[in-house]
């Protein structure tokens, strides 16, 4: 009932005002905007986050993806949490040396 209370007074939800912010940003810019808008939020993250919050980061992902696969048997290859924690401590270790 909210939706309808708004196109009778003219008003935008938040939904609508986001999804056509949205469209209007890609229609406006290319895939290289989107790269680098990404990197620079990579980089950012990588400047305020310690090496727990990738490694926390890495095993929720493993724990979802691993709830998502219906296949368990993992052939003798590395599990998806421990990718993410080894991919966690890289990434700690790789910030380590950038600030030396």
């Amino acid at each position: 009932m909210a939706k309808d209370d708004n196109k009778n007074n003219n008003k935008m939800t938040v939904e609508e005002a986001g999804r056509k912010g949205g469209e209007a940003t890609a229609k406006n810019h290319d895939r290289e905007f989107y790269e680098e808008i990404g990197k620079k939020g990579g980089e950012a993250t990588a400047r305020n986050h310690d090496k727990e919050f990738y490694e926390e980061i890495g095993k929720k992902g493993g724990e979802a993806r691993a709830r998502q696969s219906d296949n368990n048997d993992n052939d003798g290859k590395m599990s998806q949490e421990e990718a993410g924690r080894k991919g966690g401590e890289a990434r700690a270790r790789q910030r380590k040396n950038d600030q030396e």
